[in-house]
């Protein structure tokens, strides 16, 4: 599909938006929007057999991610969310590196609920925010899985109870391997299917 090329093309070299200029966000958007009016999944929340698995973060406008690389030291590493559609849940896991041995992880697990075809409200659940060493950290499936069994953590590990934590995201375009949705703060998310 030559709207997916471009827009892949399009973010190439962006690392996840943080090093796109404002020229670069309207092109990438204006190539976003294309691909969305050729969507080929009208009803994404009914393809639990395309959303379920594990995706990784190829492009955002959402400052709160983004930010996380201007802390002093720390730069924003890989971005991945785990959909398990047939529990209604989502676990999202930013890698944060630093000073050699102090890696670090960014984690949230969220339940979801479709509310329309496009739409699903997210309530976040637990947070685990620690040192990858003191974590145990190997690769993403793995650690999803040990959150997904309820192991408690030696970091900062606790549950979200607050209702202000939760939102919704519109699935607007969604294939075999790329998702592209946008949240209630106005951000953009564009994602990548990974095997693993």
């Amino acid at each position: 599909m030559l709207g997916k090329a471009e827009l892949l093309e399009a973010i190439a070299g962006k690392n996840r938006g943080l090093l796109a200029t404002e020229r670069d966000q309207l092109a990438i958007l204006a190539a976003i929007a294309q691909l969305e009016d050729r969507n080929p999944t009208p009803r994404p929340t009914e393809a639990s057999d395309l959303l379920d698995g594990n995706w990784r973060l190829l492009y955002t406008t959402s400052r709160g991610l983004l930010n996380i690389d201007q802390f002093p030291l720390l730069k924003l590493g890989q971005i991945y969310q785990y959909i398990r559609a047939s529990e209604a849940k989502i676990y999202n896991l930013a890698e944060v590196h630093g000073l050699p041995y102090l890696e670090g992880l960014v984690s949230v697990a969220a339940r979801f609920q479709a509310v329309s075809e496009r739409r699903v409200e997210v309530k976040f659940e637990r947070s685990v925010l620690g040192l990858q060493r003191l974590l145990g950290y190997q690769w993403p499936s793995q650690f999803v899985q040990r959150l997904e069994s309820g192991e408690k953590f030696f970091a900062v590990d606790f549950s979200i109870a607050d209702r202000d934590q939760q939102g919704w995201l519109d699935i607007t375009y969604l294939d075999a391997d790329l998702r592209i949705g946008r949240g209630n703060e106005g951000s953009v998310f564009v994602l990548t299917k990974v095997r693993e």
